[in-house]
């Protein structure tokens, strides 16, 4: 994703003594890594941390309108919230209402914008990090081209310009600008957009004549992530950046995590209220485990589900894929409408429930059939595939489900959860 102002808002390696982190350096220690450590587990670890109460976050990177009872409400029982930069009047109001809650400001890693370009100057406030009549004039080296020496527009995001993430010089332009920014307006961290994977991302088939293969480009934004790690860490920023699809390649999550403080994943397990993610090599465990890998080290993960109001199995699937993973750190929205960031998504009455302590992680119980335990409830998932036959799970006990009714087992068809209370 990647906003317009009137639509929505969007590592140096340590400096002391190791010096500039190479491509080639970076892409060697990633191999290793991957060849060290699986992409994803389906176990959460031996810390089952917290959990027991469900996290949320909005992000409100639009200019729809919001009321300061909407902001002080949001501002109370959201965890993170991120805003456009010009957006600092809002900041000032959240803060008022909550000092706890943590506000991102929205900028995109990847892309300049020549829309917020006018009359040869650029706004004072900008969804990226490096102007577009600044890197115009000063800088068109910094512009990525096409294998006919084009410049790269985001297809169906007009006037977004691809940059080139693994120039030190843009690394370091856009680090300064962004915290620059970023501290003198109060932001807790930064939301990076666009963290990108495939070498031809918003230009299918078309990929850049620096980079022209998906492990080039991954090395680029590697390169970049931990050339301005410092920087960040400095001023006191958190960073959480946009890793959309990151369970497609390899250990590509954990290795960006690595220089960042979390991640947000745009398409968790449900795409809309039928098409749900099962268990497969790049499935369902792959994506729990961005949660769990993330609160092992201490990280935030953002997890965004698609669906409807109405779809019912999809929020009760991936809120109790969430659950099954969660600790003190990770926050879950589910959303309707693709890039619809304005209004606050939906706060659901299970949000507000406190099922205590976990036992530890979740187990498997079946053939993708998943269990956490937790000291006032339980939470189970059946990830097999939709069309399979529905399974029955005995739970310990006597518990009661979201209408209220008491059960001692519960059925469930492929691709769905349940999450239930028992009195404690």
């Amino acid at each position: 994703m990647s906003p317009h102002r009137n639509e929505r808002g969007r590592h140096r390696p340590t400096r002391g003594g190791r010096g500039r982190i190479l491509l080639s350096t970076l892409a060697a220690v990633a191999t290793a890594a991957a060849l060290l450590a699986p992409a994803g587990t389906a176990s959460t670890g031996e810390d089952a941390g917290g959990g027991g109460r469900v996290k949320s976050f909005w992000l409100h990177m639009s200019d729809t309108p919001v009321t300061d009872e909407m902001l002080a409400t949001e501002a109370r029982r959201r965890s993170y919230i991120v805003l456009n930069a010009w957006q600092g009047d809002l900041l000032a109001k959240l803060k008022a209402a909550n000092p706890a809650v943590q506000v991102f400001v929205y900028k995109d890693l990847s892309s300049t914008r020549s829309y917020a370009c006018r009359d040869g100057v650029d706004d004072a406030d900008l969804p990226a990090g490096v102007g577009f009549c600044t890197a115009e004039r000063d800088h068109p080296e910094w512009f990525l081209l096409d294998q006919g020496g084009n410049r790269m527009e985001y297809d169906g995001y007009p006037g977004h310009w691809q940059m080139d993430v693994g120039n030190p010089a843009y690394q370091d332009a856009w680090a300064a600008n962004v915290v620059k920014s970023s501290v003198a307006t109060g932001f807790d961290g930064v939301w990076m957009d666009n963290a990108l994977f495939p070498c031809d991302a918003y230009h299918p088939g078309v990929c850049p004549a620096k980079y022209p293969t998906d492990s080039a480009l991954q090395d680029a934004y590697v390169s970049m992530l931990a050339n301005t790690r410092d920087e960040f860490v400095s001023a006191g920023l958190k960073t959480v950046a946009n890793l959309s699809n990151a369970r497609l390649h390899g250990n590509a999550w954990n290795t960006y995590t690595e220089y960042l403080d979390g991640g947000f994943d745009e398409w968790w397990l449900a795409f809309d209220d039928d098409n749900l993610l099962s268990e497969y090599a790049d499935g369902w465990s792959k994506q729990v485990a961005e949660i769990a890998d993330n609160e092992a080290r201490g990280k935030i993960t953002l997890v965004q589900p698609h669906h409807s109001e109405a779809g019912d199995r999809a929020y009760r699937f991936a809120l109790a894929s969430y659950l099954m993973a969660a600790g003190d750190l990770a926050a879950i929205a589910s959303i309707e409408q693709t890039d619809g960031y304005g209004d606050p998504t939906p706060w659901h009455a299970e949000y507000d429930w406190d099922l205590g302590a976990p036992s530890g992680p979740y187990r498997s119980v079946g053939t993708n059939l998943f269990v956490r335990d937790f000291a006032c409830g339980t939470v189970v998932v059946n990830a097999n595939r939709t069309d399979s036959r529905s399974v029955t799970v005995p739970l310990d006990g006597g518990h009661v489900t979201e209408r209220g009714t008491s059960v001692t087992e519960v059925s469930l068809a492929g691709t769905s959860g349940a999450v239930l209370r028992k009195h404690c």
